[in-house]
């Protein structure tokens, strides 16, 4: 098989969660042991930083990889899902792994993992701890895939644990209370392992404590470190940090959520720092100036265009959003000061307006009421369905909106929709792109063949 072939075998042959959903998700860690064990226990032979969280962890994963990647080290990262190649879910120093190593480990490995049938996400994992071990890293970052306490990375004994936040997301794996969920993401929690705690809640802090004293883990809550004097955006779009031990941070990432992400960030630094690991303060700066060129970070508040300027970001549930909506009613109050300024400008012309539009799309384990609620209602709405079996209907997406006085047209894939939002802005308007990973996956993929 070729590298086109390979994929679409490991897609269609191990049960994919992207596509699939629950009937991907397989409960316990014995495939994740027995496939481990095949590979003479890779995971064993480098250090290791676990992140886990309902959001941000894939921020935090990226820009832990970078910070030591600039202190000099050999970084590997795992992460999930991907977005245009299967392979960013595998890199080391930023580099995918090779589409020949993929192919290899298919070809070489197949006769025993197609009777264990593992999960697309054992066998991917199992993939990565083999590739991070042939490739003699220092240390890897190893992002949660769901949960924590019967996730497949949960076989590593990190240097450093890392849960970002508690929210509602995949409720019917992880439970229907903040509590609950809190209790599998604790799962990652090890013996006598320092654990990084980026956001609390009444619910959740008492979970983590009772962890973290059970393990006797040192527990770091970073809202509690007040790292992070202020903060501003920069001419850039990206945010400067006025830290207390890191001087000034030049930040690429510019979503309203990376502000708590780099709390978390600074903390897991500060932990990694009294564990031995060579960090200075002009690694950190490196790191966070540069996460999307050292680690390939796609989809968090990127921008692909400028006239119309368009934005595409990865949130995908009500805890993501309550920053997306924020930094979109940022972008609706600079959209009405710039549509007075072009009325003034243009006193001959009627109905001068800058528009807010937003392309979206939503798969359907998702509280969509609660994200559809907090959406603002004087966009212009392109509804769209994201090419995955999980994707929600664009024509229900619609009616359910409608309910929340969302307007707009509907259309049945991503590019269909976002290309009639260019069609119909100017270039003063805003355009968002989101509501799933797998909506933004489809616009960066089409863009690319584009």
């Amino acid at each position: 098989m070729n590298y086109s072939e390979t994929i679409n075998y490991l897609f269609t042959s191990a049960p994919l969660f992207q596509n699939v959903g629950g009937d991907a998700y397989k409960e316990g860690l014995y495939n994740t042991h027995q496939l481990d064990e095949h590979f003479g226990r890779p995971h064993s032979r480098f250090k290791t930083v676990h992140v886990a969280g309902t959001n941000g962890k894939g921020s935090c994963s990226h820009t832990l990889a970078a910070i030591l990647q600039a202190s000099g080290l050999k970084v590997g990262l795992f992460t999930s899902p991907h977005l245009v190649d299967f392979r960013e879910r595998i890199r080391v120093n930023g580099e995918m792994v090779s589409e020949q190593y993929v192919v290899d480990f298919v070809a070489e490995h197949r006769a025993f993992f197609e009777p264990l049938h593992p999960s697309f996400f054992e066998l991917t994992t199992a993939m990565a701890f083999k590739y991070f071990a042939e490739q003699e890293v220092d240390v890897a970052v190893v992002e949660v895939g769901l949960g924590g306490r019967l996730d497949c990375t949960n076989i590593i004994t990190p240097e450093v644990c890392v849960i970002t936040n508690i929210s509602f997301d995949h409720v019917m794996f992880l439970g229907n209370t903040l509590a609950k969920i809190a209790e599998e993401k604790a799962g990652i929690i090890k013996k006598n392992i320092p654990v990084v705690i980026g956001e609390t809640v009444e619910e959740t802090r008492p979970v983590f404590e009772a962890k973290a004293q059970e393990m006797g883990a040192p527990i770091f809550f970073a809202e509690e470190e007040n790292e992070i004097k202020k903060h501003s955006f920069n001419k850039n779009n990206g945010i400067n940090y006025h830290t207390n031990n890191y001087g000034l941070i030049h930040a690429e990432l510019r979503g309203f959520c990376q502000q708590k992400n780099t709390a978390t960030i600074l903390c897991a630094v500060s932990r990694l720092k009294e564990h031995g690991f060579r960090i200075s303060n002009g690694n950190v700066k490196e790191g966070f100036a540069h996460v999307c060129e050292m680690t390939g970070l796609m989809g968090r508040w990127q921008t692909l265009q400028t006239e119309p300027r368009v934005v595409c970001d990865t949130g995908h549930n009500t805890g993501g959003f309550q920053w997306i909506v924020q930094q979109l009613a940022s972008e609706s109050s600079k959209l009405k000061r710039k549509s007075s300024k072009l009325k003034r400008e243009s006193s001959k012309l009627n109905n001068v307006a800058a528009t807010l539009r937003i392309v979206f799309g939503m798969v359907n384990d998702k509280d969509i009421s609660g994200v559809l609620s907090m959406m603002p209602k004087e966009a212009t709405y392109y509804f769209c369905q994201a090419s995955v079996k999980r994707a929600l209907p664009h024509e229900e997406i619609k009616q359910k909106a409608a309910e929340y006085d969302l307007r707009g047209n509907s259309y049945p894939t991503v590019m269909e929709a976002y290309e009639a939002a260019l069609n119909e802005a100017t270039k003063e308007d805003f355009i968002y792109v989101g509501g799933s990973s797998f909506v933004v996956a489809d616009l960066l993929v089409a863009s690319r063949k584009h």
